[in-house]
């Protein structure tokens, strides 16, 4: 009974901050995007799928997770497991009890940067940041104008 109130009042904590969050003045005043914070979360959610489904074909040949015990037992080769594998992957998370072996390793560290480079670019875009072509550009038209 006590550990369901406190997980209902750790999720409302949550919730609360994250309604601070966009709701404050000073987010209002910045640059982020709505449409490009749910765009890169979509993205998100279908790489983490996508990743999962490549991980699940791959295990039809081989084992490409092992359990990190000293066993080394080849992990469940359920499609929860390369979820979970995948989004603990491409959040940069990484717990360790799962290793991917062959040629999931390679997948994994691809996987894995795109779950890194991807936030940078949205905050990139958010923050307006443009090449240098892309800036000369606006200038020369605003100078036409």
């Amino acid at each position: 009974m006590l550990s369901k109130f406190l997980i209902i009042i750790t999720t409302l904590f949550l919730l609360i901050n994250i309604y601070y969050f966009f709701t404050n003045k000073e987010f209002k005043k910045s640059y982020v995007s709505f449409a490009l914070f749910y765009k890169l979360l979509y993205v998100f959610i279908g790489l983490t799928v996508g990743f999962a489904v490549l991980y699940k074909l791959l295990s039809l040949e081989e084992d490409i997770l092992l359990i990190n015990d000293p066993t080394g037992e080849p992990a469940d080769d359920s499609f929860l497991t390369f979820l979970y594998f995948s989004g603990v992957t491409i959040l940069s998370i990484g717990y360790g009890d799962l290793v991917p072996v062959g040629r999931a390793r390679f997948v994994s560290l691809f996987e894995a940067s795109i779950g890194v480079l991807l936030p940078t670019a949205y905050f990139l875009k958010a923050m307006g940041i443009q090449r240098p072509e892309k800036q000369e550009e606006k200038e020369i038209n605003r100078q036409e104008e």
